[in-house]
């Protein structure tokens, strides 16, 4: 039996990039964001080159982690999806758990539970195989992105100060995605432009 080549990991992240359509561009601050093109859990395909113009924020989400129910069942995040929509800000859920780990669904799941949770992004991207979670580096769910008019990543980090599930510790919280969003959208350089991030670990495919 052949022993598989060694692929060194600069070399598979480049590939991986080109895959995504981010021509292996890294998710760098000040730096245009790394391109891409997904399918909506609605059907259809959405890029980030179609919202060139408007703000993005991209929100790396596992509906069974407890951090991430922290925000949804609070009503945090539905809230803020609200805010952002009435300010002509697109926000879109990255969902890249792998088939058969935590996380993982398909479409009319991920739309189901966005209805339960009355949660309201643009769209919600299903990235079962990582493409465009490795070319963010997104690790945590959930990890929180960015991308301004004119295409440049601006943020990326926690969606807050305070790295614990409960939903007690959200009032007392720096939300760093609303605070970067104020900045922004007033002309400011972001005060806070990288973040921890905390969460689940994203679960990605071997």
């Amino acid at each position: 039996m052949k022993s598989r080549p060694f692929i060194p990991s600069a070399v598979l992240g480049l590939a991986l990039g080109l895959l995504a359509g981010g021509a292996g561009a890294a998710a760098n601050l000040d730096q245009p964001a790394p391109a891409f093109t997904g399918t909506l859990a609605g059907g259809g395909m959405a890029s980030l080159e179609q919202y060139r113009g408007k703000t993005v924020v991209l929100e790396w989400t596992n509906h069974d982690c407890p951090y991430v129910r922290k925000h949804y069942d609070s009503g945090n995040i539905p809230a803020m999806q609200k805010e952002a929509a009435g300010k002509g800000i697109v926000w879109l859920q990255v969902i890249s758990s792998a088939p058969g780990t935590q996380g993982h669904v398909d479409g009319p799941t991920a739309r189901k539970l966005n209805a339960e949770r009355d949660a309201q992004p643009a769209g919600a991207i299903l990235d079962p195989d990582g493409r465009i979670g490795r070319l963010y580096e997104a690790r945590t769910t959930p990890h929180m992105f960015i991308i301004d008019p004119t295409g440049r990543l601006v943020y990326k980090g926690g969606i807050d100060s305070i790295p614990s599930a409960r939903k007690e510790d959200i009032a007392k919280a720096d939300n760093y995605v609303k605070l970067a969003l104020d900045d922004l959208a007033s002309g400011r350089k972001i005060a806070r432009s990288n973040t921890r991030p905390y969460g689940c670990s994203i679960k990605y495919a071997d």
